[in-house]
């Protein structure tokens, strides 16, 4: 019987509302193992996620019979109710609407494993902004800036 085949490498990108810095050293581990419980459970492959304060990266490979946004959807949702359950913050959680979801080979993997979980480092150098909106141009992605995630910095 024949069956389907692939390897599609995605890096999802998405923000916190408000961009506040609510993801907090002291438990990025546990909402990064969170998530990835949810990819994994969700039949698809994690190789690399950071949570940075205020925006989370993480590359996965997909299956095609999965949708990128209900994969997002369903990471962003059940993170917010975790992180409400366990009451991890004082304040009122949840993710601004929307995601970025960029593309890669194989042979591109490794590197982009290296980038995400680089994450801390590459923010000394600049901002999330510029970070996400050279992925736009990069990727020759068209965007309507009244669209785009909320940037406070």
């Amino acid at each position: 019987m024949p069956n389907t085949y692939s390897q599609i490498y995605i890096q999802i990108v998405f923000a916190v509302k408000g961009r506040q810095n609510f993801i907090k050293g002291s438990f990025r581990d546990e909402i990064q193992k969170y998530m990835s419980g949810i990819v994994t459970n969700k039949k698809q492959k994690l190789y690399a996620i950071y949570c940075m304060p205020d925006h989370t990266h993480l590359l996965a490979s997909i299956k095609p019979d999965i949708c990128i946004s209900d994969l997002v959807r369903d990471v962003k949702a059940n993170t917010t109710s975790f992180i409400k359950e366990k009451k991890i913050l004082n304040e009122v959680f949840s993710w601004q609407e929307g995601f970025g979801a960029f593309s890669y080979s194989k042979s591109q993997s490794k590197q982009v494993v290296n980038y995400i979980l680089n994450q801390a480092m590459h923010h000394e150098k600049r901002s999330f902004e510029e970070e996400y909106l050279e992925f736009l141009r990069r990727y020759k992605v068209g965007y309507d800036e009244k669209y785009l995630l909320e940037f406070y910095d």
